[in-house]
């Protein structure tokens, strides 16, 4: 892997951007849900999800490609632009087909957004430093989803004014725009690699550890997928939470996030292995997640406690994977990054699938068992991976 400068001020001006992309995309996921019911049964809820992950996927095979014709920042700006006019299209649409297509869409252009900026954090990151920038990055990636759902719940009010969501991720989207104007306009992208898709098949199942942390990240993405599309649709009509204690509830859950990460980074650059701590964070995030099963009280305080026990295991899994991979991987490599990401919209394809399936031989309740044993078969992957150090 080739040698790399850190550059804090670019770092944190990335962290900045990545907090307020993150914002735009987390305001409003958990009611997306919700307002697709609006016109749409269950069923065909998961449908337009795995629609939404299929395009995704397709858009994470093309976009290395379009990467290396036109380069990171053109392709940056353009999807901004493109994302800009879909949410215009949520807002305003009242067509439930219209809808369903646009929906469909900015769930696979916020992806490939998220992989332009991946890019650009691993060009100004060096070979010290991955799990220090990564563990920074992620962790405030993820403080935007710490008030993202206060913030969604705040402006659906109560009621089902879904798309004030909309028009708050809209608004993020122009100071996004800016900023990477005002910052990558001269951009150089590094000489990426070309792998067509047998190749790039080929080169990443002849490494065991890749196709381990592949598998583990599939699980945990469709840990969070099923999470973001169903648990909040489970707390308010099953334990009968209103939006405003479900927002609460989410904010609480999600504060490992911006704590916890940045330091274990720093800890797996310096001394601990991140195959340890990763199997620890999968066994907390499956076992906790089986216990939510066993509650059916309708106590704010004892669902933010349940939900945050499991997120404090998915926390650490998350930064120890992101910062094996960006240690193994370097800025050329914009297949095998692309290929690694489509592991997000590949969850929002398997999370409704699990469901289905699930619901074939339990309730609803009962698939946080189901959901929680999943998770466990992480713990394979990540002890059996070969440590960094």
């Amino acid at each position: 892997m080739s040698t790399r400068v850190l550059r804090s001020h670019t770092v944190y001006t990335i962290a900045a951007i990545g907090f307020i992309f993150t914002l735009h995309a987390a305001i409003p996921i958990y009611s997306n849900s919700s307002f697709l019911g609006l016109f749409a049964d269950a069923q065909t809820i998961g449908l337009i999800y795995m629609a939404g992950a299929a395009v995704g996927i397709l858009g994470f095979l093309i976009a290395p490609i379009l990467i290396r014709r036109f380069g990171n920042y053109t392709m940056a700006m353009l999807l901004i632009c493109v994302q800009i006019a879909i949410f215009y299209g949520l807002i305003s649409s009242t067509s439930a087909m219209t809808l369903a297509i646009l929906f469909i869409l900015q769930s696979a252009v916020v992806s490939i957004i998220g992989l332009t900026l991946d890019i650009f954090l691993e060009v100004y990151t060096d070979d010290d430093h991955v799990g220090t920038v990564r563990g920074l990055y992620t962790a405030t990636l993820n403080a935007s989803w710490v008030v993202a759902p206060l913030i969604g719940s705040l402006l659906i009010n109560g009621s089902d004014n879904y798309r004030n969501t909309y028009v708050a991720a809209l608004a993020m989207l122009f100071p996004l725009l800016y900023l990477i104007y005002r910052n990558f306009p001269r951009f150089e992208d590094p000489k990426y690699t070309h792998l067509s898709l047998w190749r790039l098949a080929k080169h990443i199942s002849s490494n065991a550890d890749w196709m381990k942390l592949f598998t583990a990240n599939v699980i945990l993405q469709t840990f969070y997928s099923w999470m973001v599309i169903y648990s909040p649709i489970y707390l308010n009509k099953n334990i009968g939470f209103s939006w405003e204690e479900i927002g609460i509830i989410l904010v609480v859950m999600l504060i490992p996030f911006p704590l916890i990460q940045y330091p274990l980074g720093k800890l797996a650059d310096k001394r601990f292995g991140e195959k340890e701590m990763m199997a620890v964070g999968f066994a907390i995030m499956g076992i906790s997640t089986m216990f939510l099963s066993l509650s059916t009280l309708k106590s704010v305080m004892l669902w933010a406690v349940l939900f945050l026990i499991t997120r404090i295991g998915a926390a650490i899994a998350e930064i120890m994977m992101e910062t094996y991979f960006f240690k193994k991987v370097s800025t050329r490599d914009t297949s095998v990054l692309s290929s690694y990401r489509i592991t997000r919209p590949l969850s929002y394809f398997l999370a409704p699938v699990v469901m289905m399936l699930g619901l074939l031989f339990t309730d609803m309740q009962n698939m946080f068992v189901i959901i929680g044993a999943f998770s466990l078969l992480a713990l394979y992957p990540a002890l059996t991976i070969r440590d960094t150090n």
